[in-house]
């Protein structure tokens, strides 16, 4: 990034700060270009309006000065990414209310808030990776026992386990087929996947969500029904996009389709284009898998601009480099699939030009292993043992298995929506992916896949411009 590009980046994200967190009156216009690393976000309001920062979504609603906007920024893609978080944590001396000790904190025993430098260690994990600690019961009727915790930070109960996970995106909703890392926000029991056809139950369930980040972060009393519906209805409007590139330009320029105006457009079902077999029929139009996920640079592909062809390749990688898919608990493991066979990155992230998977599929690729090729060592090690066959396996964090009690679930996580994705580093449910080129490392070394370096340097060009 250039001087001017980073003094603007940083100026957004003060005042953009300052905006969501007072919310006094002030809105967004509509489009409102948001600098980031790689150019400029924008975020569209399908309602034709102003976004508004003074419904309850920006409103202090519990008891600790948190909003859902603390750790859902329209500067970091509805997320947070860990330079925001660094810099509130600058401008405040650790006090914004994103910094609260029930869990936002490393662990809430035994720490010292009372100093710059013991919020500054207390809150590591939020500001070099943007994790928020999840606490959770395992299940009564789960079929492992934790025989152990091994946490850095303390919080080593064996029975409420504390993970640490990403905030996802609170924007291209409509776009989901799970809520949640883990799955757990969704209609009682929360092991009820959205299945098609959607007759309201992806909207019950961020209902759901909102009731539980509002008693639970938020540390609040519920919510009133108006209240949730406003949150509702607000964050199901916005689609966010990078819309600006500074080699490229404008996104959606020469006939390209990149940008949030044109993702509002964008057809989406649960089990469209999806890439199970066609006998599992989660696809309920019956059509064949196209592994063409994206079409918004088709028209750059012979671009006389280097910067526009090198994202025009990352597409035609994304969508057809062929990566042997082995040992992927949710795939490899499922009745009527092969234990490996060839696929790309569409096999995984098929929704067209939104990159997630367009059914319920809690995978397990390796995120979470404590063998992963990416840098876990901060994270807490569980071990976890087979109350039938005894079998022990240790992960950093036990995924969707601590909402179903399976032993097959340890360690999935769903895939999130790929739009956005240069304004809310770190990757991974984990953060364990500092930058996109962490990413590609991991795919690389997981899957051996065989990336030439022009083909990271493409790929990354078009994962910048989503």
């Amino acid at each position: 990034m250039r001087p001017s590009q980073l003094t603007s980046f940083v100026v957004a994200m003060v005042l953009l700060g300052s905006m969501t967190e007072s919310a006094n009156g002030q809105s967004l216009p509509n489009l409102f270009p948001l600098p980031n690393r790689s150019g400029l976000l924008e975020t569209y309001n399908v309602n034709h309006a102003p976004i508004s920062l003074t419904g309850a979504f920006f409103q202090s609603l519990g008891t600790n000065g948190r909003s859902c906007a603390s750790c859902h920024r329209p500067a970091e893609g509805w997320s947070v990414s860990a330079a925001g978080v660094q810099l509130r944590f600058l401008l405040t001396q650790g006090l914004d209310p994103i910094f609260r000790t029930n869990d936002g904190s490393d662990c809430d025993q035994n720490i010292d808030t009372s100093s710059v430098q013991g919020r500054r260690q207390a809150y590591s994990l939020l500001l070099n990776r943007g994790l928020i600690r999840i606490a959770l019961s395992v299940p009564a009727d789960a079929e492992f026992t934790v025989q152990g915790v091994s946490n850095p930070y303390g919080c080593g109960d064996t029975s409420t386990l504390s993970m640490y996970r990403r905030p996802l995106p609170a924007t291209n909703l409509e776009f989901l087929s799970t809520l949640m890392w883990d799955g757990r926000e969704s209609t009682p029991p929360s092991t009820v996947k959205i299945t098609y056809p959607d007759t309201g139950q992806l909207l019950a369930d961020l209902a759901h969500q909102a009731m539980d980040a509002t008693t639970g972060h938020a540390q609040g009393a519920a919510p009133t029904p108006a209240q949730i519906h406003d949150i509702v209805s607000f964050e199901t409007a916005l689609r966010t996009a990078q819309a600006f590139d500074y080699q490229a330009g404008l996104l959606s320029d020469a006939r390209a389709t990149g940008g949030p105006v044109a993702l509002a457009s964008q057809q989406f079902f649960i089990g469209i284009n999806d890439s199970f077999p066609a006998s599992f029929a989660f696809n309920p139009t019956g059509a064949p898998f196209n592994p063409n996920i994206f079409n918004l640079f088709n028209a750059w592909t012979n671009s006389r601009s280097s910067s526009r062809a090198s994202i025009a390749r990352g597409q035609a990688i994304f969508n057809s480099k062929p990566i042997t898919i082995s040992s992927v608990a949710g795939i490899n493991d499922v009745d009527g699939l092969p234990a490996s066979f060839s696929g790309t990155c569409g096999t995984c992230h098929d929704s067209p030009n939104v990159g997630d998977h367009s059914v319920s599929a809690a995978l397990n690729i390796g995120v979470a292993d404590v063998t992963s090729p990416l840098d876990v060592s901060y994270l807490p090690v569980f071990t976890l043992a087979n109350k039938v066959t005894n079998k022990v396996v240790q992960t950093t964090d036990p995924g969707r298995a601590l909402i179903t009690g399976k032993w097959a679930d340890i360690g999935k996580v769903k895939g999130p929506i790929l739009r956005g994705l240069a304004s809310r580093a770190p990757y991974f449910h984990n953060g364990s992916a500092a930058t996109l080129a962490d990413v590609i490392v991991f795919y690389e070394m997981r899957f051996n896949i065989g990336f030439t370096p022009q083909e990271k340097a493409d790929l990354i060009a078009f994962l910048n411009s989503l």
